[in-house]
């Protein structure tokens, strides 16, 4: 990003000439890197799945050639698409470290090479078998990484997994915590594309009126992340229990998301719960709104794929996105 008449706009070569003058970059302890550049630049504000599709592909196409990969993104949707990316490469076996800067690398006290150079380093590290995010010393998983801050340099937080490692005078990482292959004889990566299905996410609040819900999960929407109170607890009226149960009897998958940032859903737990489980509304348990939106982006994208199979599947743990 650089500055516009018009505010930030991403401007074509600015940042290979930028890392060229950065001796760092060059330096031995830094693995050898290409910089792949779009021919369209975007604000990560208007990324689109397609565009998370691209990206995915230019990872499957160069799979072979590279120890890692390093995507620069802006922050504002950068976990969107490390959760995305986490589940349409299936098996992956190698580092693929999302990365970005609250302060744009054009800038002074930019966050920026900090940021890219340790992105670089983890990614030639042969313990990382998964979709991370790096930000400001630390390294998270993916699909577990949300935007806390949106000016602080500590942009980024993982709220319900620890941490895979933090940079400090030394890079570590806690080997327990990495993703860990399901299969380790099955090293062929495998690419799951994402159509475009009609999902919408909702948040509840006091008072809302029952025929905002209604609209909501009117055809053509195939899918609804509920955002609820704390353990998933929502006004167990009548009216909005007939309209969930409605909806989830004609097709609609809905998922109960907490607004909680920390903790998930326990259905159930209290009585304001109980009839959604009635409902047929599904436990999003301590999944990120992105990974929920992410993960029934790429179930309902798999053809063959049953209903039951996709609200089965979204009960699992597929790529290290929820505790069960």
């Amino acid at each position: 990003m650089v500055k516009t008449t018009n505010g930030y706009a991403p401007e074509k070569g600015y940042l290979l000439n930028k890392i060229k003058t950065i001796k760092d970059f060059y330096h031995d302890a830094v693995p050898e890197f290409v910089i792949h550049e779009y021919d369209q630049l975007i604000d990560s504000a208007n990324i689109r799945p397609e565009d998370w599709i691209t990206i995915a592909l230019d990872i499957v196409k160069h799979y072979k050639a590279y120890d890692g990969f390093v995507i620069l993104h802006g922050t504002d949707t950068l976990a969107y698409t490390a959760s995305a990316l986490s589940f349409m490469l299936k098996n992956l076996q190698k580092p693929v470290i999302c990365t970005g800067s609250q302060i744009p690398i054009s800038e002074l006290r930019s966050d920026a090479t900090d940021n890219i150079l340790h992105s670089l380093i983890l990614a030639a590290d042969k313990r990382i078998a998964e979709v991370c995010v790096y930000f400001n010393k630390q390294l998270m998983r993916g699909n577990r990484a949300v935007k806390i801050n949106s000016a602080g340099m500590n942009a980024f937080a993982s709220p319900n997994y620890p941490l895979l490692g933090e940079v400090g005078i030394d890079i570590v990482l806690d080997e327990s915590k990495l993703l860990q292959a399901e299969n380790q004889s099955i090293t062929t990566l495998e690419f799951k594309s994402l159509g475009i299905p009609k999902i919408a996410i909702l948040t509840i609040f006091p008072g809302m009126d029952e025929s905002i819900l209604e609209k909501v999960l009117q055809p053509p929407l195939q899918g609804l992340i509920l955002k609820t109170y704390g353990a998933g607890n929502i006004a167990n009226t009548p009216n909005i229990l007939r309209i969930l149960s409605k909806a989830s009897q004609s097709g609609v998958i809905i998922i109960n998301c907490s607004q909680c940032l920390q903790g998930g859903v326990k259905m159930g737990a209290y009585e304001a719960s109980i009839g959604l489980v009635r409902a047929g509304v599904l436990s999003g348990f301590d999944m990120t709104d992105e990974a929920a939106l992410t993960k029934l982006f790429y179930l309902l994208s798999i053809p063959g794929l049953s209903h039951e199979d996709i609200k089965e599947a979204l009960q699992k743990n597929l790529r290290g996105e929820m505790t069960i």
